[in-house]
Parts: C-alpha cells; structure tokens; sequence
C-alpha cells in the first residue's frame, strides 16, 4: 500500500515542499530512503522504528521504501521523521491516509514517540500558506513561531501517538491561536543616557543610525567603545513588520531563535570574536547557513579590535557592504543571503593601545604601530563613512550623577530624519539607462549615483568646500559620493532641504585622520 505525506525542505532561506512517499513491499524487513537525504535523514530509519515501536504501534515486518521527492533537492535534517513515521502508518493502514491531504508535517522524533523542535519552522509556514495548504503539524515547541503566518491552521505536536489519535478522529486537537504580532515586545537594550561623556562620539552614532552609515571608532582600551557600540540598536529606528518576519526567518533557519521569542522585534547586534572562520562570518559550510553578516541583517554588525581579524576574513566584508547581500557558491549550486547590515568597527590606535593617549604613554615602536594600522585595507576603510575617536573619559564626568539624553530622544530624532528619507525616495526617479530605481533604497547610505545626483544638491559655499576637500584630503570618487550621502543625512537631521556648508564641514571631520603623525 502506499501512502502520502507532505514535508519541507530547506534550501538557504527558502522553502521546497517535498513528498514523503512510503510503499510496503515484499522482503526482509529494512528502510531504504531515497531521493537524495543526507546522514541525519538516513538515521531517520532507527529513530522512526523505535518511537513506532515504544508509541505501541505495529511497525512492519516486510520491506520499506521511503521516497523523498523531488529527488534533485537535498533533504537535511531530522525534520522527516515525523511524516516519515505518519506514511508508515498510513501506509499499514493505521491511520486513514485521507486525513493527510492538504496538510504539512515537520518534526524531529525522540525514541519514545515525543516530538522534538525543528528549525525553519517560520519559513516552512509561509511557503505551506504559499502553496494552499489548509494546516500545518509542528511541533509544540515552535508552534508560536509558525501561528505567525495568517489564514493556516496550526496544530501543536506533543507526540507521534497524539497526532495519530487526533487523525483517526479519537480525540480532537484544536488550533494554535493566531499570534498578535503587534503584542510582542523588543527586548530592552543599553541606554545612550547610561554613557558618561563623549558626547561628540554620540552625535556621530546618531548621524551613522539616521542614514545607515558605517562607523569605526578608535581610541585607547576602556574608553567605552563596546558599550558605544552596543547602545546603537536602542537609538535605530523600530523595525517594522515586515523587517521582523525577515530577520525571524533568518534566525529560524539558522537554529539561533530563542525559545521564547517567536518573533525578533529588536534591531539584531551581532559582535562575533576576531578569531572567527571566514565561513563563520559570511556563511558557509558543506550546505551553506547564514553568517553572522546574515544574522546581523536589519541591525548591527559589531567587530571589536579590527586589526585582529584576519585579513581574508576582513575583504570579504567589501562585496556585502556594497550590494547588501552575499552569495555563497558550492559544486551543488548557489545560495544567496541577505546582509544589509550595519558595520560598527572599534580598535586601538596601537597593539599597546596607547598611542597618542595624554595620560599614559605607548610602549609600541613606530614600526609595530605603523604595521598594525596597515592591517585593514584601504578599499575597506574606504568603505566606512564614519571614523571618530573616542578620547579616555575623564573623573569629573564619570562621578556625575546626572544621566545624559536618552536613547528615546535620540532614536526619535533619527526616525524623523528616516522617514524624510523615505518620502524623498517614493518619487519617482529615473536612472542614467532610462530605468526606474530601485524601490528598497530607504536610507542615505543605499543611495544610487543617480539619486546622489538628484538629492545631494550643494550650496554655493558648499561646492568651494567641496572643491578644497577633494584637493587637499585626496578623496577617491566612493569617497566624495559617501562624503555627500553623509551630509544629506546631517541636513536630513537638520530638517534642511538643501546641503549647506555646516553640513558637509561636519560630514568632512568625519573622514580620517593620520593616526600616525
């Protein structure tokens, strides 16, 4: 007899619905899987034998062959062994099999028939609304994430007796309620009014947050570049819904959603240690996962003591910064990831960390800090809007009480120059080639030249200022377009429609400096 179950299979951030097809035959009794599994799903023959056997039902004494169709996909994962045993069952005639039709089954089974948590769940949804599916069968742990999808019937698993229960119609599951999405709450995170000074290194991240704009922050060990860094989230603009499906999807396949979050509301703030892999950062391995540059999607990327990550590890960083994605290529095919991320860089001026510090002196040789700049590259450095040094906090502001502006006050300054930015790019605009432009550019720093054309239109004063700029500070011409993209975000914040020349002198200091002098 054969029997019918519908599954999924992920493949990068996408779902492809998969056929679970069983079909008893005669001969020695064995499970043969085909149609392209890998290790976990062929270890779904010793699993799906034993939680039959222990949920007190009749696993066959004859010859099984499970086809995972289509056969050109690639099954991973222990996600089949739900539907696998449900076809068993079918198939044996257990359960009536016309109970399955139009509905997906996902779920990793324990020994004693107890179904466990699957990830990619939230994308397994959407695609089984996509395709019509009337229901879903997830597991009781990730039936929050799955209730986030409208108009789908979502049924919580506890286990395989349970489910085989609920289709001969013995007892009667009842759906998991809709989610409110607009009920669930960002997680807190550090406040701007907890930092002691740097006020100038605040108004630089406040600019950087307006626009999208990339930042590095140097200064000595201590000075509270972490904590900086770690406060920029808290002042972005909130993430809309659809951003949050986005980054839920991310982190859902990735394995990494907490249990308790079904869906992420917080802006991501991703600070992976410098000895991590090339395939860590960007993705990778032998059936690519996203990277913490994927993670960081919709947020902020943190890489602390920028020297120390390795070069390789380092350029890789330059194609993603540029197109907002990354593509990971294998034998098997390619895999795209999104990545529009934004980079927050910290290190210090020197090994020691003391170069140039007016309190304590350096112990490095000219040599060593000369060749500890010269570990980031020029194209990467070209590649960050912002660099700003951040000065030792001095006694007197760190022993006062009075707490500075709030990351609430700040955050509303920034989302009143985003959505300047956003109505500024719904008009229409027409590229060189005669095409329109591309309708996702919702900040500064994604603007095309064509738009920088268009919108960074400089004053009188401000072309001289421009003109000395490019002379004296050697500008590239990514350079000169990020310079611009910079102050229109400044003018932005300034409620000013044209550039000004207060505008692009405070975007121009933030070009940089010798380090070495």
């Amino acid at each position: 007899m054969l029997a019918r179950v519908y599954s999924c299979a992920i493949i990068g951030l996408e779902g492809v619905i998969v056929e679970v097809e069983v079909d008893t035959t005669g001969g020695l009794p064995f499970m043969a899987i085909v149609g392209l599994p890998d290790t976990a799903v062929q270890e779904s023959r010793e699993r799906v034998a034993a939680a039959i056997k222990n949920a007190d039902f009749k696993y066959p004494r004859s010859r099984l062959v499970v086809n995972l169709a289509p056969a050109t996909v690639r099954k991973e994962g222990p996600a089949y062994d739900l539907p696998i045993a449900l076809g068993v069952l079918a198939a044996t005639g257990q359960i009536p099999p016309p109970s399955l039709e139009h509905a997906l089954v996902v779920g990793e089974l324990s020994l004693d028939g107890k179904v466990r948590h699957t990830r990619g769940v939230l994308p397994i949804a959407a695609l089984a609304h996509q395709e019509g599916f009337e229901r879903i069968f997830v597991p009781e742990a990730d039936a929050a994430e799955a209730a986030l999808i409208p108009d789908l019937e979502v049924f919580a698993i506890e286990s395989l007796p349970q489910l085989a229960a609920h289709l001969r119609n013995e007892i009667h599951l009842t759906p998991y309620p809709s989610a409110s999405i607009d009920a669930i709450t960002a997680v807190g995170q550090t406040d701007f009014q907890e930092i002691k000074g740097q006020e100038h290194v605040k108004r630089a991240l406040e600019v950087a947050a307006a626009g999208g704009h990339n930042v590095l922050m140097v200064g000595p060990p201590g000075a509270g570049k972490t904590l900086l860094a770690r406060a920029v989230p808290g002042i972005l603009p909130r993430m809309t819904i659809e951003e949050a499906l986005d980054v839920t999807r991310i982190y859902s396949v990735a394995d990494q959603l907490p249990p308790d979050i079904p869906l992420i509301r917080s802006r991501p703030f991703r600070a992976p240690h410098h000895t991590i892999s090339h395939a860590g950062l960007v993705g990778g391995g032998n059936w690519p996962h996203p990277g913490e540059i994927s993670l960081a999607h919709r947020g902020v990327l943190f890489l602390d003591e920028l020297p120390e990550f390795s070069p390789r590890t380092l350029e890789v960083l330059r194609q993603p910064i540029e197109d907002k994605v990354v593509t990971i290529s294998r034998a098997q095919g390619s895999l795209t990831f999104p990545a529009n991320f934004q980079l927050i860089a910290a290190m210090n001026p020197c090994p020691c960390g003391y170069y140039g510090d007016p309190v304590k002196a350096c112990t490095c040789s000219l040599t060593m800090v000369t060749k500890y700049q010269k570990r980031i590259s020029g194209p990467l450095l070209d590649r960050i809007d912002i660099h700003i040094e951040v000065p030792r906090v001095d006694y007197e502001k760190l022993s006062d009480d009075r707490l500075g502006e709030p990351s609430e006050v700040i955050r509303q300054r920034v989302e009143f120059a985003r959505q300047r930015q956003r109505e500024r790019f719904r008009t229409a605009i027409v590229n060189d080639d005669g095409q329109a432009a591309d309708p996702s550019v919702t900040c500064n720093a994604e603007m095309s030249p064509a738009q920088v054309r268009q919108y960074c239109i400089l004053d009188e004063a401000g072309k001289n200022l421009m003109r000395t700029a490019m002379s004296r500070l050697q500008l590239s011409a990514r350079a000169y377009h990020r310079v611009l993209k910079l102050a229109r975000t400044i003018a932005d914040l300034a409620d000013a429609e044209v550039i000004n020349a207060v505008h692009l002198a405070e975007a121009l200091q933030y070009r940089p400096k010798a380090l070495i002098e």
